[in-house]
């Protein structure tokens, strides 16, 4: 008796799961407007820059409290992006999302605070760094912040790899 073909269906989504092209979205948008600050540090027009990072860190608080459904750029996917494309294969867990948004509000917000405290390099410093981050995730789907939670469930649960 031949065997039963392989099970080829992808794993059952998570229970109010998210498009995991609105996290990338997001990223894309908010890569831009961190070179812009990068560029604008590093010219020194150190105000605008600031100003551009203060939106920065808006973005992320607004994204680590309230979560990426809520949150303005993932409205945006959610009603003019994802209407116009495929359904996702699959959805992913907005709590990992969601605490990439916190790891980007707390770099851009230090950087943020020391700028404005005096220390020069740490608008453009702070916002490279996010930059990095976000242009990454926007680019290749890889989301640092993402990798940073899963490392820190593992190691809540004492090194477990599962």
């Amino acid at each position: 008796m031949p065997s039963p073909p392989e099970h080829t269906t992808p794993a059952p989504s998570p229970a109010g799961g998210i498009d995991p092209r609105g996290p990338r979205f997001t990223a894309t948008i908010v890569s831009v407007l961190l070179l812009a600050v990068v560029f604008l540090g590093v010219a020194g027009a150190r105000s605008a820059a600031a100003v551009l990072l203060a939106v920065a860190v808006a973005t992320f608080a607004w994204g680590a409290a309230a979560g990426v459904r809520r949150h303005p750029l993932g409205w945006l996917f959610r009603v003019v992006v994802r209407p116009r494309l495929r359904p996702p294969a699959d959805l992913e867990d907005p709590a990992a999302p969601r605490f990439a948004q916190l790891v980007g509000f707390l770099v851009t917000g230090a950087g943020l605070v020391l700028g404005l405290a005096g220390v020069a390099p740490a608008v453009p410093v702070a916002a490279g760094a996010a930059f990095v981050a976000a242009f990454l995730n926007a680019a290749s789907g890889y989301c640092i912040g993402c990798q940073l939670y899963v490392l820190l469930l593992r190691v809540r649960a004492g090194g477990s790899t599962a």
